[in-house]
């Protein structure tokens, strides 16, 4: 059995009563940690890693990505997905349905869990609540759920009949499968593709009215509180979900909730030199939405950073008001939620590790998010303190559609290690 000693790192796991915070070493055998604590002892055959100056942390565990794979390999596909993924310390990462074919079915999920044996990231697979993602027909969710799907969402669209969404809540919840919504009314979108507000005036582009978001979110809130159920609001943008999920958890309300990097850093001003690499959806907003979210993580409201990494090729992106929504974003995660949240704001370390690995483990119940003795080996390395200039050429997924190119981060992973195994060092 293959040992790997991790020595003299700071050791952060918010997922132990109480957090361990202290210098230490790690001691895994195989694919387990075998022992967290101090000057731990390793014979001739044991690899070392010297980690002094470093953060130990679980994996971080990313619970919204679009791996395109199957049907849209060009953009990127599961094996160069977890390339990326691993690059940005993220050990486990959860993919939405919207491939071709539709993840809806039982040959979908083990094409995607048998081409992941070979990745350098676990991968969880989300199915469609509805066949096809039409919105049509209900899926057999607790079929979906036994055959590897973690849990079910329509992501890249919303569920738009709420009688179908409310039957979806109660028969995943009987079966004891998360349900994510992609809280969007297509209606009041209306063909918008940037945030409805001065930057779209001006531009002369149709916009997003925040309306579409906040409605739905309030709709599923609804939904989840008469129901008893649970659900889990995806990417959220603006104030006025923050303040309706806030209120609603007041409630005890069995929501939780999501966002991303870019909603915490980056508003529609950005978009005025027409660069369809700040176009997603839900899209950038205004300043006090960024206020808003980052008060929203801050006090609990939000339980889990993702990055809704969404590859496009770069043909697919040079046109401003054609190109789809969507940017890239496991390799800057960290980086950007450290610069903002810690450097910024003012947030404990270990607080930044419960919300890209603890939380997003325990909402979809996933292993990982813990550096328990028996748990699985999935471990980042990181500095807290590295400044680095983003560089999009030099990111490991096949597209290359980030908006945080030339942007200086400070925080940087310098290793990961998936079940016992270094697959991501950036000194190689």
């Amino acid at each position: 059995m293959e040992k790997l000693l991790i020595k003299n790192a700071r050791i952060l796991d918010p997922s132990c009563q109480p957090a361990l915070d202290f210098v230490g070493d790690i001691l895994v055998e195989g694919d387990r940690i075998a022992k967290v604590g101090t000057n731990l002892p390793a014979d001739e055959q044991t690899k070392q890693i010297d980690a002094s100056g470093l953060c130990a942390a679980p994996g971080f565990i990313d619970i919204h990505v679009h791996l395109r794979d199957p049907g849209l390999t060009h953009k990127e596909d599961i094996l160069t997905g977890c390339k990326a993924a691993a690059a940005g310390g993220v050990t486990s990462v959860c993919c939405m349905p919207n491939t071709k074919p539709v993840t809806d079915n039982e040959e979908v999920l083990s094409y995607i869990l048998d081409k992941a044996k070979e990745a350098d990231a676990r991968v969880y697979p989300i199915a469609s609540i509805t066949k096809g993602m039409k919105g049509e027909e209900l899926n057999d969710i607790a079929h979906l759920h036994a055959c590897g799907a973690v849990a079910v969402s329509d992501d890249g669209r919303p569920v738009e009949n709420g009688g179908m969404m409310l039957k979806a809540l109660k028969e995943a919840y009987a079966a004891g499968v998360p349900v994510i919504s992609h809280c969007e009314d297509l209606s009041i979108i209306d063909g918008g593709i940037i945030n409805e507000g001065e930057i779209s005036r001006e531009l002369g582009v149709k916009g997003m009215d925040r309306a579409s978001e906040d409605s739905i979110t309030a709709r599923e809130i609804v939904l989840a509180e008469s129901s008893d159920t649970a659900i889990h609001i995806a990417h959220v943008s603006t104030k006025g979900s923050v303040q309706l999920i806030r209120e609603a958890k007041a409630r005890g309300v069995k929501v939780t909730c999501e966002t991303a990097p870019h909603y915490m850093m980056m508003t529609d001003e950005l978009l005025r030199n027409r660069d369809a690499n700040f176009r997603m959806n839900p899209p950038l907003r205004e300043q006090a939405d960024c206020e808003a979210v980052i008060e929203g993580i801050f006090d609990g409201t939000i339980d889990a950073i993702i990055t809704d990494h969404a590859p496009h090729a770069a043909e697919e992106k040079a046109d401003f008001l054609k190109a789809p929504n969507g940017i890239v974003g496991l390799e800057t995660s960290f980086a950007a939620a450290c610069t903002v949240l810690v450097h910024q704001c003012g947030m404990e370390l270990m607080d930044l590790v419960k919300l890209m690995s603890t939380n997003p483990a325990n909402i979809l119940r996933l292993p990982g998010g813990t550096l328990r003795e028996g748990s699985l080996a999935d471990i980042v390395l990181f500095d807290p303190m590295q400044s680095w200039t983003v560089d999009a050429q030099k990111l490991h997924s096949k597209s290359k559609n980030t908006p945080f190119d030339g942007m200086k981060l400070t925080g940087r992973v310098v290793g990961t290690i998936l079940g016992g195994k270094l697959v991501y060092s950036l000194d190689k």
